[in-house]
């Protein structure tokens, strides 16, 4: 690399997918270009991990009430000096760093997640203090932890059967109106381990009226709980057509869901957040009158 341009501060991760489990060794490089030379009053690194809520244009109502109340769990702090004052010759250097990913005394740590509401998030800053009439160098990165539960040995197999007996919430308009069928199928898992598929089966036993289409729906569900109760806000992570059109009877449907990852993570439930998913079956007739299991 040339000598010439502007001076900066990058890190770079050892790991290309930036991604960790609890107790692994992060590790890396900060590079410095310092151009034709430069001095500098020492080099420090932090890491900071936290749980917050956040708000955003859209996010109005309940959560907005006590969003400035509800603190940010943090649950990793750590701060290491990488460099003390020096002056630095021309051109581009480099200052390996490493530390374990653990969490703060009496601390978990969480999937990273990105939310509507609530945000668990872990990030790498360094800064280069320059001294006076200086503007300082600075660079945050974010990298992504993955907490891997036990092994589940026992199967959590759910089998469902959805006819017009069991419908709720039906308006009295349309009670008359309801078409006779019977859907059967299964959900191979409901304890998920979120990097692998959402998957199961689904039948169409019988139904008097053609079917548009068959949709599956995840829906992230975040709770705070606070003194009066708990706000509750669910909102759509995904929805994905697994079929279309007139479905033929008797013909086994897979349910097949990749999980994003940024935006799903393990069911979290702590003092302050809570989060959990569900999935949602919607079946839309011809009429677009739909059934939602």
């Amino acid at each position: 690399r040339s000598m010439s341009g502007l001076q900066s501060i990058d890190i770079k991760l050892d790991n290309d997918d930036r991604t960790f489990c609890p107790n692994e060794t992060v590790s890396g490089v900060i590079v410095v270009n310092a151009a034709k030379g430069m001095s500098q009053q020492g080099i420090s690194m932090s890491v900071d991990g936290c749980v917050k809520l956040q708000l955003s244009a859209k996010s109005v109502g309940i959560f907005e009430a006590f969003y400035s109340t509800l603190k940010p769990l943090i649950v990793i702090k750590k701060d290491m000096d990488i460099l003390k004052a020096s002056t630095l010759g021309p051109g581009t250097h480099q200052y390996p760093f490493q530390f374990k990913l653990k969490p703060l005394p009496g601390m978990d740590l969480f999937d990273t997640y990105h939310g509507v509401y609530i945000n668990v998030q872990y990030i790498l800053s360094v800064t280069m203090k320059r001294g006076m009439m200086k503007k300082d160098l600075s660079k945050e990165m974010e990298f992504y932890v993955e907490v891997f539960a036990e092994e589940h040995k026992k199967s959590s197999k759910h089998e469902f059967k959805i006819s017009p007996d069991q419908l709720q919430n039906v308006h009295r308009g349309l009670k008359g109106k309801i078409p006779s069928f019977l859907f059967e199928g299964h959900l191979d898992n409901v304890i998920c381990d979120v990097t692998q598929p959402f998957t199961g089966e689904l039948v169409i036993q019988k139904c008097s009226l053609p079917i548009k289409s068959i949709e599956l729906q995840l829906v992230r569900v975040e709770r705070c709980p606070y003194m009066e109760g708990e706000a509750r806000e669910a909102t759509e992570v995904q929805n994905i057509q697994i079929a279309d059109g007139d479905v033929v009877p008797n013909l086994p449907i897979m349910i097949h869901m990749i999980l994003p990852r940024l935006f799903t993570c393990g069911t979290m439930n702590t003092k302050n957040f809570k989060l959990d998913f569900e999935v949602n079956l919607h079946i839309v007739f011809v009429d677009n009158h739909m059934v939602t299991e």
